[in-house]
């Protein structure tokens, strides 16, 4: 793992040494100037920096980025060798620092979408995160204001 854009975009090194920049799936994370956009990437960072991560994923975004799901060494493991990992994506739902990004909810599998749905209805009746505001504004709404 190279660097952390934001709270839902990471860049990876490939096994041939590229750099390839991977947008997590299913979610969408505040934008840096928004309030909790830094949270978001600072808890993202803490999840996939400098850490060996897996991305399953099966298409592009019309940016070029790859779309999927990355999955990170889970910290909370005590063996060296423990296989044990974490989905980021769901991992920011559940800290509060994202929302389910429902309109591609379609394109889950139907169990992640529903573990990514739960994570957020859990984070929002908690006040996790962003969820403490009484309106956070989704980041789709914030970049296009004018349409909503």
């Amino acid at each position: 793992m190279v660097a952390v854009a934001d709270g839902d975009t990471i860049t990876v090194l490939d096994a041939a040494q590229r750099q390839t920049k991977v947008r997590l799936s299913g979610i969408d994370a505040p934008e840096k100037k928004q309030p909790y956009g830094t949270r978001a990437k600072q808890h993202l960072s803490g999840l996939v920096f400098g850490k060996v991560v897996e991305v399953d994923w099966k298409k592009r975004d019309r940016y070029g980025r790859i779309l999927g799901t990355v999955l990170a060494p889970d910290g909370n493991c005590a063996a060296a060798d423990c296989a044990k990992t974490v989905d980021a994506g769901l991992a920011q739902l559940s800290a509060g620092l994202a929302w389910h990004y429902k309109q591609y909810a379609k394109e889950q599998p139907r169990g992640e979408r529903e573990r990514y749905a739960a994570a957020e209805t859990e984070a929002h009746l908690k006040r996790f995160g962003l969820w403490a505001d009484s309106h956070p504004v989704p980041p789709w709404q914030w970049r296009h204001p004018r349409l909503y």
